[in-house]
């Protein structure tokens, strides 16, 4: 159980990364669409996270503070970087965050997926076909998002920024 036990806890600390990322831009655009949408995202991948820690609950799997003040620091580094890329609609910073979170929601519905695969008696109430199409759900809304910010960010005339 140690590899599933670390596998979660990347899970779990990856979801605490992407939720400080995505509270930053709700709260930098609350007034705009995009904040409505980072708010909209982020209650679902809030709610995929505790899905996981009942999971976690239910195997018995503690969760390594360790892992999650480094999830919570990185996010702060990687914020940094970010800012200096921009940080409004149609920056490259958006861009970034915005394929961030397709890579993490991509292995969230991966991770749906491996638990259903290791078919795990304790894990039998789970609905993983449910939370995969979920999971592709988000992407396809972070993806048209991101879409939009691309073309926003590399269609401007070229040395304005």
């Amino acid at each position: 159980m140690k590899d599933l036990d670390s596998y979660l806890n990347d899970h779990l600390a990856g979801s605490i990364s992407a939720l400080e990322l995505i509270e930053h831009w709700a709260e930098a655009h609350k007034t705009e669409p995009l904040g409505r949408f980072f708010v909209a995202i982020g209650t679902e991948i809030k709610a995929d996270q505790e899905t996981l820690r009942g999971i976690m609950r239910t195997l018995a799997v503690e969760e390594s503070k360790v892992r999650k003040a480094g999830a919570w620091a990185a996010e702060k580094l990687g914020r940094a970087r970010l800012i200096i890329a921009g940080n409004e609609p149609g920056s490259l910073g958006l861009v970034l965050t915005l394929e961030g979170l397709i890579m993490g929601v991509t292995g969230k519905k991966l991770l749906w997926g491996s638990l259903a695969a290791a078919t795990l008696p304790a894990l039998n109430t789970y609905k993983f076909e449910q939370l995969q199409r979920r999971a592709e759900q988000q992407i396809e809304r972070i993806e048209a998002e991101r879409i939009s910010a691309a073309r926003q960010a590399f269609t401007r005339a070229p040395g304005s920024s």
